[in-house]
């Protein structure tokens, strides 16, 4: 049996070294070399071509993302149907993730940014911002991602809270949840960090009727993913201080326009997609340890549920 490897973003021959390594049993292929397409049973992916994977291979049996995000796949309106999609679950993206949501809570939290306009206007002059105790961070979404971010936050000290779609618990983390919570959650978060799977329920869920929700000057931070964000919206909320600053890393389109305003914003920070990216060393462990999985007539970790989008 084979699996299949397809994405313009990472280096097939890492990722098939380590493979190798790890599960000698099962052959591999990248998507443009020639073979038997009716062996291959795995497909190992990111962003494949709408329609392709049905088309070419009729005896698919599993979908491996290559990354955490899965709703490019769903979105396909040609996915073979029945065939479980696997979403990625590996330690480079959840030590990336957390990284980087720590170290803009931190610029937000110590207003960073004014000190640099401070610098380049040459002006010494003294801010004072609360510690840590005293800032109130709210994550929306806490999958293995937001979960991870979270607990780092509150061992620095911060007052962290969640939103989630359903009752989650993590000790030290004040939890809201469903509609009924999305309210009071957001009127005591002055930094909101997102981590929301894009789905028919949170798209566009960062709009300016949300903004409108938080105090005034709050902080946000989307490393979730773009479709999350009417990005109209955030300039809005910028433009009349609603939002103090915005850190994306995601967005509607990719890559960013040039022409996109965002770029110039001087209330926005912006990298390119990089807050959390899979490790070809880590990542290929979890998927061999997944491939073993179903080799031994088990079922894969971190299964999608197709009904709900993550």
């Amino acid at each position: 049996m084979t699996l299949i490897f397809y994405s313009a973003n990472d280096h097939w021959e890492d990722w098939a070294g380590y493979l190798r390594r790890h599960v000698p049993e099962v052959c591999l292929r990248h998507w443009d070399e020639p073979g038997d397409d009716n062996d291959v049973r795995f497909a190992l992916v990111w962003n494949p071509p709408h329609g392709e994977l049905k088309r070419r291979f009729p005896n698919l049996q599993f979908i491996f993302s290559l990354g955490a995000g899965v709703d490019a796949l769903l979105d396909d309106p040609n996915l073979p149907l029945g065939v479980p999609v696997v979403r990625m679950v590996e330690e480079a993206l959840l030590i990336g993730m957390t990284e980087y949501v720590t170290l803009h809570v931190l610029r937000i939290h110590r207003q960073q940014r004014d000190f640099e306009v401070q610098q380049r206007a040459r002006e010494w002059r003294q801010i004072v911002t609360p510690l840590a105790p005293k800032r109130k961070i709210g994550l929306m979404g806490l999958g293995v991602l937001g979960r991870d971010a979270a607990v780092t936050l509150a061992r620095l000290r911060f007052n962290v809270a969640s939103w989630t779609r359903t009752p989650r618990q993590v000790s030290g983390i004040t939890g809201f949840h469903g509609p009924d919570g999305l309210g009071p959650f957001l009127a005591r978060t002055e930094i909101l960090v997102v981590l929301l799977p894009l789905t028919d329920d949170t798209r566009a869920i960062l709009n300016i009727n949300l903004f409108a929700q938080l105090p005034t000057g709050a902080g946000l931070i989307n490393a979730g993913r773009g479709g999350l964000q009417v990005e109209a919206d955030i300039i809005e909320a910028l433009n009349s201080g609603q939002l103090s600053e915005a850190v994306l890393d995601v967005f509607s389109i990719e890559p960013l326009p040039a022409n996109n305003p965002l770029w110039s914003h001087p209330g926005v920070t912006l990298t390119p997609h990089n807050a959390a990216l899979t490790g070809s060393d880590t990542g290929a462990k979890e998927v061999a340890e997944n491939l073993r999985r179903v080799l031994a007539g088990e079922q894969p970790r971190n299964i999608v549920d197709t009904n709900i989008g993550y």
